[in-house]
């Protein structure tokens, strides 16, 4: 146990977390702390299951009573409180389906191999997210003249490289983000209370952003007059690259354009003639305008794009083409927004391994 404002913080057996992620067929990177993935034929349909939603996890997992729960809101404010659950559902609330996707998706792809979890593509979900918008606790507690940053702080926490004693995970947005990306403060996923693998009772959600601003176990929220320099915003969660021998870093922020290829499933056996293939793609720099899917050494197709686009929601996907010679071959895709941004052929490798979404690629065998 650690101590969270003074009391004791309860932890979920780690077997018991693993033995959740494994019933439901999630594919588990780390067993404690518990990170397991999503298999990619589960990444379709407008939401993902609350079971078979990807668990990323820094520290073992808190186990919140959610009577007891407070969330304390300070800092650079006229209006201090601290709310508890029903205080938050009398506030008005809103429901999105949002896609959270984590940062290091795909980490296994880049080359060389980098530090952190080596997830596949199957760390990113979408859910219908239930709660109170922040800018409406925001404005109740009157942020002051020079305020500029907003620290949201979990109550999971541990150790960490480099430091001593225990850090808790904590990450911020400017204020302007936080007034106007549409973030949420959960208390609902898929239509049921918050589970406690996901945040119980409280947690972040943050439209287009990767999924380390969606704070879980959300107990504290901070308003300052100064940049914050917490271990998971300027330590982890940066893009950090090497550029004329000095090191340039770039904090983690929107999500990068992104398609992957849900059906065939790699190495499926088909037979020549009409193949569908299907999937999802989403960009937290703007809507999904375009997917191109290409098979074996061919010419790119146009995906085509049914519904309509939900701000910070995938978008699916399908294409029905031909297969005709026998043997192995590869399913490509790549998707571009609005902004123009399309998926590149490879990784662009940076030291602690984020943003991975090169072109998907799934290898099939065409058989008579």
């Amino acid at each position: 146990m650690t101590s969270t404002a003074g009391r004791a913080t309860p932890w979920i057996n780690p077997r018991l977390a693993q033995g959740q992620a494994t019933a439901a067929d999630l594919l588990v990177i780390r067993s404690d702390p518990l990170n397991a993935e999503t298999p990619i034929s589960e990444l379709r349909g407008s939401v993902t299951s609350n079971a078979r939603f990807y668990k990323r996890n820094h520290f073992r997992i808190p186990d919140l009573d959610p009577a007891d729960w407070r969330l304390r809101v300070t800092g650079q404010v006229s209006n201090p409180s601290t709310l508890t659950l029903p205080d938050l559902r009398r506030m008005p609330s809103r429901t999105r389906i949002v896609t959270v996707e984590c940062a290091g998706n795909d980490r296994s792809t880049l080359d060389p191999p980098t530090p952190g979890e080596q997830w596949g593509p199957g760390a990113v979900g979408t859910a219908e997210w239930t709660g109170v918008p922040l800018i409406e606790v925001l404005a109740r507690a009157v942020p002051a003249p020079g305020a500029c940053e907003v620290v949201f702080r979990g109550a999971d926490s541990g150790p960490v490289d480099r430091h001593s004693g225990t850090i808790r995970f904590e990450r911020s947005l400017d204020l302007t983000d936080a007034q106007h990306s549409g973030a949420l403060l959960a208390y609902a996923m898929n239509g049921e209370p918050l589970p406690a693998l996901h945040g119980r009772p409280l947690r972040l959600v943050v439209p287009d952003w990767y999924g380390v601003a969606s704070v879980k176990w959300l107990t504290d929220i901070e308003v300052l007059d100064h940049r914050f320099a917490g271990f998971f915003q300027t330590e982890k969660y940066c893009y950090e690259w090497e550029r004329g021998g000095q090191v340039v870093t770039e904090p983690v922020r929107l999500q990068r354009v992104r398609s992957v290829i849900t059906v065939p499933a790699s190495n499926a056996v088909v037979r020549p003639g009409s193949l569908s293939i299907q999937g999802v793609a989403w960009s937290g720099l703007a809507p999904i305008t375009s997917v191109e899917v290409s098979i074996g050494e061919g010419s790119w197709q146009q995906a085509r794009l049914p519904g309509k686009q939900l701000p910070g929601s995938w978008r699916e996907w399908d294409l029905v083409a031909s297969v005709d010679a026998p043997g192995p071959t590869t399913v490509r895709v790549r998707a571009t927004d609005a902004a123009g941004h399309t998926q590149p052929d490879e990784p662009a490798w940076n030291r602690l391994g984020y943003g991975a979404n090169a072109v998907h690629c799934v290898p099939i065998r065409v058989t008579r």
